[in-house]
């Protein structure tokens, strides 16, 4: 028996993409039985769209046009049998004397000669080889993952599929459509994923697939001439194409002109168009004819930031660009952004990478030449929102701060582990700053989930609380 799995991508409540690519692939393999991911709406992300009739129907009449047109092929879509015509729902099914058993989850010792699990997986940076060796597997297995995106979940690919020595027999890529045929008797090298490729992909991915999803063609971002932004517009040039980038410079009293030349030769680097307006008489006339008076406080830099962010959305409004915002894991954690400034945008491609992972992807980037300049890599990370600031100034070295944040909001370390390696007012003060930031990160924007605990899906803080 030829066994095929043919990791495709597919798009929540499209019926007419999903079968097409269904169909493509179906006529491609000339195996005994192709396996495809799971094509239902719950499955993709659907959520209330399962209670909508129209849609349910729709994805029933789907199911139904497949077999229809199989022309004698067998396929298996998740949990549904395509077999002599006929759409049937199976958990057990007889094929070519093999027993197969279909899951959505893994448990040991069914009954069964090929175990197959079934179940869209999102990605979260770090775990897969963990994932690969959980599966102890006494019989022959696969492993079916789609290509697609549920809002903030990006369901990456990487299906396997081990024989019942639990030897791999097959690894597919992330983020990459693919058919190949399943040889449970020849094992392969198994490669363990590398992070910053991985990431570099599943973003990318994400991006192009919001535009082509919701119907925007071009971006747009500010250029501080900072890390996060920097690394964004290079992401941002890798999915859509340099000519649908457009970056904006926006520099202050405060800002440096190294800041400004650097963002310049970032541009150039990427081949994006820019342009530059100075938000220094937007401030001078707000404190002139609103404020009336200069205090130097926080207030006035977070205007600084809310100006830039009425200048990206003037032009994100009048010109139809997508707004990417351009904040990273640590700074949302902190609190550390302003609402309606910097943190005002449509989607966000690393809020889930803190900042040590930004210096990382960042490195990966360049790692055949330079893209992201060095100066931006090396330099200080600063808001320039006041005279010589400096991110350190009010935040821990990143190092120690993404280190606490990981252990306390991704790993759920208890404190007393934390405080094993770090000062107790250092992590206590940090945990507060967690909490209290949270009401802001409620209303930051959709973005890329690349953790299993991310703060827009898996890690879940009140605002209203009086612990912290």
């Amino acid at each position: 028996m030829k066994i095929a799995v043919a990791q495709i991508k597919l798009k929540t409540g499209d019926f007419k993409f999903n079968y097409e690519n269904i169909m493509k692939y179906a006529q491609k393999s000339d195996a005994d039985l192709t396996i495809f991911p799971r094509a239902d709406l719950e499955s993709l992300g659907g959520k209330d769209l399962i209670y909508d009739e129209d849609c349910v129907q729709k994805e029933v009449e789907m199911y139904e046009t497949i077999a229809a047109n199989s022309d004698g092929k067998t396929l298996l879509i998740g949990d549904i049998l395509i077999k002599d015509g006929e759409a049937e729902e199976v958990e057990f099914f007889e094929f070519a004397n093999k027993k197969v058993y279909v899951s959505d989850s893994f448990v040991q010792d069914v009954d069964c000669d090929i175990y197959i699990l079934s179940h869209n997986k999102y990605f979260a940076m770090n775990v897969y080889e963990e994932f690969v060796e959980s599966i102890d597997t006494k019989t022959d297995f696969i492993f079916v993952n789609s290509i697609g995106m549920a809002d903030e979940n990006i369901f990456a690919g990487a299906s396997f599929a081990k024989n019942c020595k639990n030897e791999p027999v097959l690894q597919m890529s992330v983020c990459e459509e693919n058919l190949a045929d399943v040889d449970f008797e020849t094992a392969v090298d198994f490669a363990p994923e590398i992070m910053e490729e991985a990431v570099f992909k599943v973003t990318t991915f994400a991006l192009r697939e919001y535009c082509e999803n919701t119907g925007f063609k071009k971006v747009i971002l500010g250029l501080s001439g900072g890390i996060d932004s920097a690394l964004t517009a290079a992401l941002a040039v890798e999915a859509l194409g340099r000519e649908n980038v457009f970056g904006v410079l926006m520099p202050s009293m405060f800002s440096s002109e190294g800041s400004v030349n650097d963002s310049l030769k970032l541009a150039q680097n990427l081949g994006i168009k820019t342009a530059k307006h100075t938000i220094t008489p937007l401030f001078d006339n707000f404190m002139e004819k609103v404020a009336h008076e200069r205090l130097h406080d926080l207030a006035e830099e977070n205007l600084q930031a809310r100006l830039r962010g009425l200048i990206l959305m003037f032009f994100s409004n009048r010109d139809n660009y997508l707004l990417l915002s351009t904040g990273n894991k640590s700074e949302a954690a902190m609190g550390y952004g302003t609402l309606y400034g910097d943190l005002a945008g449509g989607y966000n491609l690393i809020c889930d990478l803190t900042k040590t992972n930004v210096y990382k992807l960042s490195n990966y980037i360049n790692r055949n030449g330079e893209i992201i300049p060095q100066e931006i890599i090396e330099k200080a990370p600063s808001a320039e929102l006041r005279p010589n600031q400096k991110d350190q100034d009010s935040l821990p070295e990143y190092a120690v701060l993404d280190d606490i944040i990981e252990m306390y909001v991704e790993k759920l370390c208890p404190k007393e582990e934390i405080y094993a390696k770090y000062d107790k007012q250092l992590v206590d003060e940090t945990v507060r700053k967690i909490y209290r930031a949270q009401f802001k990160r409620k209303q930051c924007c959709l973005g890329v989930r690349l953790t299993e605990r991310s703060f827009l899906n898996g890690a879940s803080y009140p605002i209203v609380q009086k612990c912290f």
